[in-house]
């Protein structure tokens, strides 16, 4: 990474501190992502963006904000990303991944807490996030009551905006995020000085499932024997997904795609044939947090998919444009492909979440489901059970584990993930 101190002091950064998180983040990738073999030349991109994590991504936001441009910050995929490009904005996925944030946001908030929002916090107020230091406004949303609180502390150091969800997928639940909806575009209309129309709404509906079309074509390719690229590699694509330039990652992903099923026609894989097939469920898994997939595929299996939110539930749901003519229509067709496309646990119920479980099991040839919940996750831990009911009707085996961003586990972990692989049939 080039050196990028002057951007970071001209952000506010505590110049010291990052330095620290910068010396420890290439070690950690060159383990997890380089000491592979057989990587397909398309992850030469993505490589490059996680060097540049912290440096020319933050360029770029900077001087899109020296054009006028708003900068958005978020935690959630509940954040309609369309109504803020539309608007000329560019929202950004938030730093929450690493347990280096984690003891400043402990300062503030109680340590039986989920790391995600821990580290949320922490990066925050230790000024060592520029993605943090960048954003003219934070979007929060109401998932958990974890969050709900937090956000109450986070917007003593940063302007706020809190999206609320209903607790149900009903009539009463539609008309409340709608409502939401309308309240974000006001929100965003008054800060840009720019006004919401059809035309800029649709061209951005458009540009952002582009996007996420292209992880379709790519996470696609997954269901082949042998998988034409590492889980480990898919994971950090569609990380990246969330704060890359979109059109810019949409060619590069379909470029990853195109070479992953010219990898399959010449019956070249990440890993041999038959090897055990793995999904993965549960929480959110954000950069730099890969311990979970990294241990499962150096003990003799491949992760073939994610039911999670920096998964399927991101890109595989597009916006139905087919009854849209008119503003009010394409925002209710926006709000539809947000509450019915995305099945999160603060939902009740939420069998559609174990369908989709289930689904993916069957599309990608896994041979069992790993339930991967952070520490204090009380709503995804909670919601496991019924899962394990539902995928032991359906003759899934199912590993359900808990782990936070420390290192300490990886041993307890990967014991608990060879017994499981080895009894796979």
């Amino acid at each position: 990474m080039a050196d990028y101190h002057a951007l970071w002091e001209s952000l506010g950064m505590d110049l010291g501190t990052h330095d620290q998180l910068c010396a420890a983040l290439p070690p950690l990738f060159e383990e997890t992502f380089l000491n592979q073999t057989d990587r397909p030349e398309g992850m030469d991109y993505f490589n490059m963006v996680i060097a540049e994590v912290h440096g020319l991504r933050i360029q770029e936001l900077a001087d899109h904000k020296a054009r006028g441009g708003l900068v958005v910050g978020s935690f959630c995929v509940y954040v309609p990303e369309e109504i803020v490009s539309a608007l000329g904005g560019v929202l950004v996925g938030l730093c929450a991944g690493s347990q280096f944030w984690v003891p400043a946001g402990e300062k503030v908030l109680p340590r039986s807490l989920c790391p995600l929002i821990k580290a949320g916090l922490g990066a925050k107020l230790s000024r060592t996030c520029p993605y943090f230091q960048s954003v003219d406004l934070v979007v929060g949303e109401n998932t958990c009551d974890g969050k709900k609180k937090a956000w109450e502390i986070l917007g003593q150091h940063v302007p706020m905006h809190v999206m609320d969800l209903p607790n149900r997928k009903s009539p009463a639940g539609f008309a409340l995020w709608r409502e939401e909806i309308r309240r974000l575009t006001e929100e965003l209309e008054r800060r840009t000085g720019r006004t919401l129309t059809y035309e800029n709404l649709l061209e951005a509906t458009r540009r952002v499932d582009d996007k996420r079309r292209a992880l379709q074509k790519l996470h696609g390719t997954r269901k082949n024997d042998p998988a034409p690229l590492s889980g480990t590699d898919a994971l950090v694509t569609t990380q990246i997904a969330f704060y890359d330039d979109v059109p810019r990652y949409t060619a590069m992903t379909i470029q990853l795609a195109e070479e992953c099923l010219a990898r399959i026609a010449q019956g070249k894989g990440a890993f041999p044939v038959g090897t055990k097939r793995v999904l993965l469920t549960g929480t959110p898994v954000v950069v730099p947090n890969w311990k979970l997939h990294h241990l499962i595929e150096t003990s003799g299996a491949v992760v073939v998919g994610e039911e999670n939110c920096t998964g399927s539930r991101y890109y595989e749901s597009t916006t139905d444009l087919s009854g849209v003519r008119d503003l009010p229509s394409l925002l209710d067709a926006l709000a539809h492909r947000y509450l019915d496309g995305i099945h999160c646990a603060c939902f009740s119920p939420n069998e559609e979440r174990f369908d989709d479980v289930v689904r993916l099991a069957r599309e990608t040839g896994a041979q069992g489901v790993v339930d991967a919940t952070l520490s204090f996750c009380t709503t995804y831990q909670v919601e496991g059970e019924n899962l394990r009911r539902r995928l032991a009707q359906e003759g899934i085996p199912l590993l359900s584990l808990e782990t936070d961003y420390t290192p300490g586990d990886e041993g307890q972990l990967r014991t608990r993930i060879e017994a499981f692989l080895e009894n796979l049939g």
